[in-house]
């Protein structure tokens, strides 16, 4: 892996040019065939989700969406979804589990949208629906945490059994900024909060949250996208025929997340953390 800075890597998690899912959902899928809207009150183009074919394999797969250009970005909320995009992603995951379809999720969001009318139509109880319906599913999910990874934004669509993260992806219980204004009540902070806040790849891979950290380019993964797609399509293919073996997935999920970290505070020096 590179030797980056944990500041260096979110940097390069935010970076404007890196793929997002919609660039991953045209190197890595066939036929796909998006599907909009919760079926209650409007769509939300930050959830990018639908019906797609992996090497000829039928699959759901779902993320979000920054978009590309200022339009784009503000018509997604750069990246954070409303409560809308979370009950399309409930759509898209009672689908997969009606037709016995895996659900391959690509992570990268700040966090959810924290705007006062996505909080008037629901937005905690659209994220906790998420986390109860992907607890239940029946059906194998693989997460890829592709660029940011903040708080329940993020972890409505992250109950994998797989969790896969990018080397420069990273993921936490919220911003550096906000940790530095909660803390220490000085977002200028952020670089010193990057140092202890155990975001990177590497850490979550000691502490069990990922199960896979995938190599980048040097600078990061938008210097060579192509090398990054074939490295990601390995990924998925391995964890799709090592999820086909689960017999119980929901259960396995239970019994990984109750374990997360569990490996870490067992390590010499950590037992009273």
């Amino acid at each position: 892996m590179a030797e980056h800075t944990p500041a260096r890597r979110v940097a390069l998690a935010r970076e404007p040019g890196r793929p997002g899912t919609a660039e991953f959902l045209e190197a890595l899928f066939t036929d796909f065939f998006e599907q909009r809207g919760d079926r209650l009150c409007a769509d939300d183009p930050a959830i990018l989700g639908g019906v797609a074919l992996f090497h000829g394999r039928p699959v759901t797969v779902m993320g979000h969406r920054k978009g590309r250009t200022l339009d784009q970005n503000l018509a997604c909320h750069f990246g954070m979804p409303t409560p809308e995009g979370y009950r399309k992603a409930q759509r898209l995951m009672k689908a997969a589990e009606k037709f016995h379809r895996p659900i391959i999720t690509f992570v990268d969001t700040a966090g959810a949208y924290p705007g006062l009318e996505a909080e008037a139509r629901g937005q905690g109880e659209a994220i906790a629906r998420c986390l109860a319906l992907m607890s239940s599913l029946t059906v194998p999910i693989i997460t890829l945490v592709i660029g940011e990874g903040g708080s329940g934004g993020a972890l409505a669509l992250a109950m994998g059994n797989q969790v896969i993260m990018l080397e420069n992806a990273v993921y936490s219980v919220l911003s550096p900024e906000g940790f530095a204004s909660i803390l220490w009540k000085d977002s200028s902070r952020a670089q010193e909060a990057c140092d202890v806040m155990k975001l990177t790849a590497a850490d979550l891979l000691e502490l069990g949250v990922a199960d896979q950290v995938i190599p980048e380019p040097e600078e990061g993964a938008h210097t060579d996208p192509q090398a990054v797609f074939r490295a990601v399509d390995a990924a998925l293919t391995a964890a799709l025929s090592k999820t086909d073996g689960i017999r119980a997935p929901a259960a396995h999920r239970y019994r990984k997340y109750r374990g997360m970290g569990a490996r870490w505070l067992r390590t010499p020096g950590k037992e009273n953390l």
